[in-house]
């Protein structure tokens, strides 16, 4: 058995995808890299297959028809014979030495063949094509080098934003939330990470750069422009999220809390690209959104249209919208996302 499944959703990548293969090559024998073609109509099929030959023991190609990202993720899931589970696009990579740590921790935690640790967190590089400084992403606010529940960590800012480039999950425990992405959808990074964290009892923060998330392509998913293009699968995803849980009904309050921010911030992106966008069909969206959430659940709707990123993003007339997206380019200027 391998100790760390690696799945990399591969669409039409054989511009970039070799560096992210060969990125995780030196993780040898104690992990499996599942390289899943997603229906590509260039190299892709072939380079996976060239690699699975070369690297027998390592290498899997899987092939299957184009289902979008989140079912290329499923059929790493479906796949993966590791403890735990790793997804890395094919545009990015890893640090070397940062992986090396990676996997000495993940060997710890591995007892009698079994997994122990549900989730390792670790940080992750914005690799934003043409930036000098280079953005680091950290676990603010959670212990540090040893095992913590829930209940341990003090309080989650609102930008307490953990990613899929953070995460290294217990493959067993994924299966066991049932954990399933929706079929061509963009977006469903946010639905990998939300969905699991009630089954989240163990974590571990290692403290080092281990995830290289490169940003800058224009056809890139998260590319502004694109995003209020696919307002639609923005705006799925976030329903997806606000119908997943009673909220209330989750025991442990900090993991309730954090989910909360969670939904928060997803709700807040959903709402800021409509105000980018300025179009009555957008703005029409945004109002639909909110109204959604308030029949749905009105005590969840106070929480998040009267958080601070929720009254933000709701400031009244063309100058209150015209606010709001002064302060998102703001946070975005500071953060380095998009």
């Amino acid at each position: 058995m391998k100790l760390l499944s690696i799945a990399i959703p591969s669409y039409n990548s054989e511009a970039y995808m070799e560096h992210c293969i060969e990125s995780l090559l030196i993780g040898g024998e104690d992990v499996e890299i599942l390289i899943v073609d997603d229906g590509s109509k260039d190299r892709t099929a072939e380079i996976a297959d060239a690699y699975e030959a070369k690297y027998p023991t390592i290498c899997r190609a899987i092939h299957q028809e184009n289902g979008g990202h989140g079912e290329a993720v499923n059929a790493g899931m479906r796949n993966a014979t590791g403890l735990y589970f790793k997804v890395v696009d094919s545009d990015d990579w890893v640090d070397a030495d940062a992986y090396m740590q990676i996997l000495d921790k993940l060997r710890e935690f591995v007892v009698d063949g079994e997994a122990k640790l549900d989730m390792l967190l670790s940080n992750y590089v914005y690799e934003k094509d043409g930036a000098k400084h280079k953005q680091v992403m950290r676990q603010t606010g959670v212990p540090k080098d040893k095992v913590f529940t829930w209940s341990d960590v003090p309080h989650f800012f609102k930008g307490h934003y953990i990613l899929m480039h953070s995460v290294i999950y217990r493959t067993q425990m994924l299966r066991d939330c049932g954990l399933e992405l929706p079929k061509h959808t963009f977006y469903v990074d946010s639905i990998y990470v939300f969905n699991p964290m009630p089954y989240v009892k163990t974590m571990y923060y290692l403290n080092v750069d281990f995830y290289r998330y490169f940003i800058g392509r224009a056809d890139q998913s998260v590319n502004e422009q694109v995003m209020i293009k696919r307002m639609d699968q923005q705006f799925r995803v976030n329903k997806l999220m606000l119908d997943k849980y009673d909220f209330w009904q989750i025991q442990n309050k900090k993991c309730r809390q954090y989910m909360l921010n969670y939904l928060e911030i997803i709700t807040v992106v959903s709402s800021i690209m409509c105000l980018i966008s300025g179009t009555e069909e957008h703005l029409k969206m945004k109002a639909e959104l909110w109204q959604y959430i308030k029949e749905k659940d009105a005590r969840l709707y106070k929480k998040l249209r009267y958080g601070i990123m929720g009254i933000a993003m709701n400031l009244p007339g063309k100058i209150g919208r015209k606010i709001s997206i002064w302060l998102y380019h703001i946070a975005q200027g500071i953060v380095g996302f998009n």
